[in-house]
């Protein structure tokens, strides 16, 4: 994949009808919180009322095309040393490289973004292999299981801890 095709950019009404293609697959939202959309209202809500106002999201874009996500959430009060990485793909980019290059440029700006941020950490399902792979890929440290750590979609789920620090190397 020629990564110059691939950036990172805030949420845009606009954006709607590609992300209703990537978000309204069951495949794609299956270890995401958030539940597959149906409709193209509920999915320009979502863009209007959750996505543009977040403090560090992005659309993951494919030649300006949104074709995933990349977010960042913050902690506060004195949790504020840290943050959540979250991210999704399409089904059509997956085995590409794409999610792998996204974590990076996220990496590559979150903690400028952010100064209070020193730890970037990211839960993946232990049965989701592939992000455990991206992780790894991007530079994250692998730290362990979370035993039971999650109630998702109607099951208590097993959660693998990766952690990416401000004084880690940035991979190429």
């Amino acid at each position: 994949m020629d990564s110059s095709r691939i950036s990172l950019r805030p949420f845009k009404l606009s954006d709607v009808d590609d992300f209703m293609e990537w978000a309204g697959d069951d495949q794609v939202t299956r270890f995401l919180r958030w539940k597959t959309f149906a409709s193209r209202d509920e999915a320009s809500n979502f863009i209007k009322d959750v996505c543009i106002p977040h403090p560090w999201r992005r659309s993951i874009c494919l030649d300006d095309h949104s074709i995933g996500f990349v977010s960042i959430f913050p902690a506060s009060g004195d949790d504020r040393c840290r943050a959540d990485l979250g991210y999704a793909l399409a089904v059509k980019c997956w085995g590409q490289g794409i999610a792998t290059i996204a974590v990076k440029m996220a990496l590559a700006s979150v903690f400028k973004d952010l100064p209070d941020v020193v730890r970037l950490q990211a839960k993946a399902d232990v049965d989701n292999k592939a992000s455990q792979r991206v992780l790894e890929k991007a530079g994250f440290l692998k730290e362990g299981m979370l035993r039971k750590y999650s109630f998702h979609k109607g099951q208590i789920r097993d959660l693998v801890l990766y952690s990416f620090l401000a004084t880690d190397s940035f991979p190429n």
